[in-house]
């Protein structure tokens, strides 16, 4: 069951923020290269930072798995397109593409600068962009792929304590990206899916949230955050990447162009207010 032996993973977004060998919480990206490496998947993972990659291929080495990593800016078309290339060199193909790089800025309409929002937008959506747009065409060749979006219940619901305008509208506008590759490409065998967490207890919680919206009291802000779940409790890493690993593995064949919710039942219980 859901075993990717024989298939290769692009990652992107594959180290964690604040990441060190020792750390328990990891960020999104990390937990489903080194998950979908447990599958047997080789990856390839790619992230700004090559010591946070690093980590992760460190850890899936040690369980005798296989990964290769770069040192990627996923808003640029040379550097997407160099590393494809290198990752087809290495692995001969491509079978699952992972977009999970992605980031929030707060601001309206009137408070956020210009720069801010092309700036979220290149990062929430170009990234998406350009990686199915270099390994899209690797995927018609193979005649079968499976690509996953990761998004947010921003996307499907505001906050109105705190604007995310370029954030919420970049994340759902990977709803409809999706769709239109699964739409596009679905007799090419590719499949695409967006996986949409909620709120999540990752790396990003401990390293930066804490200090932009938490007011350096970690703890208070996990509790104010858990408290917000109807599970009583955030997610973790670890359920989005087996949201991934099953979109991704063949037991997933016949689903595309849809959305996996992994938030504990959150944006149920907001709609219910």
């Amino acid at each position: 069951m859901l075993d990717l032996s024989g298939k290769v993973a692009f990652v992107t977004g594959a180290g964690s923020v604040g990441d060190d060998p020792d750390a328990t919480v990891w960020g999104n990206g990390k937990a489903t290269a080194v998950l979908l490496a447990r599958q047997g998947a080789k990856v390839y993972g790619v992230d700004l930072r090559q010591d946070a990659a690093d980590v992760t291929k460190a850890i899936i080495e040690k369980e005798g798995g296989v990964c290769s990593t770069r040192a990627v800016d996923m808003t640029n078309a040379a550097d997407v397109e160099a590393a494809v290339a290198d990752s087809i060199s290495q692995f001969g193909g491509i079978d699952i593409l992972v977009n999970n790089v992605g980031g929030s800025a707060p601001g309206s309409a009137v408070s956020m600068t210009e720069e801010v929002w092309d700036t979220q937008i290149d990062h929430n959506l170009k990234t998406a962009f350009l990686g199915c747009k270099y390994v899209i065409p690797v995927m018609e060749k193979q005649g079968k792929g499976s690509i996953i979006n990761i998004a947010s219940i921003a996307g499907l619901s505001m906050s109105a304590d705190r604007a995310h305008i370029a954030y919420s509208t970049t994340k759902l506008g990977l709803f409809a990206f999706s769709k239109s590759i699964a739409v596009t490409h679905a007799k090419q065998g590719i499949r695409c899916n967006t996986v949409v967490p909620g709120l999540m207890h990752t790396a990003l919680v401990e390293h930066r949230l804490a200090k932009t919206i938490g007011a350096n009291d970690l703890q208070g802000l996990i509790d104010r955050r858990n408290a917000q779940c109807p599970t009583g409790k955030m997610g973790n890493a670890w359920d989005i990447a087996h949201a991934v690993l099953f979109l991704a593995s063949d037991e997933a064949g016949y689903v595309s162009a849809t959305e996996l919710v992994v938030d504990g039942a959150l944006t149920a219980s907001r709609s219910s207010d």
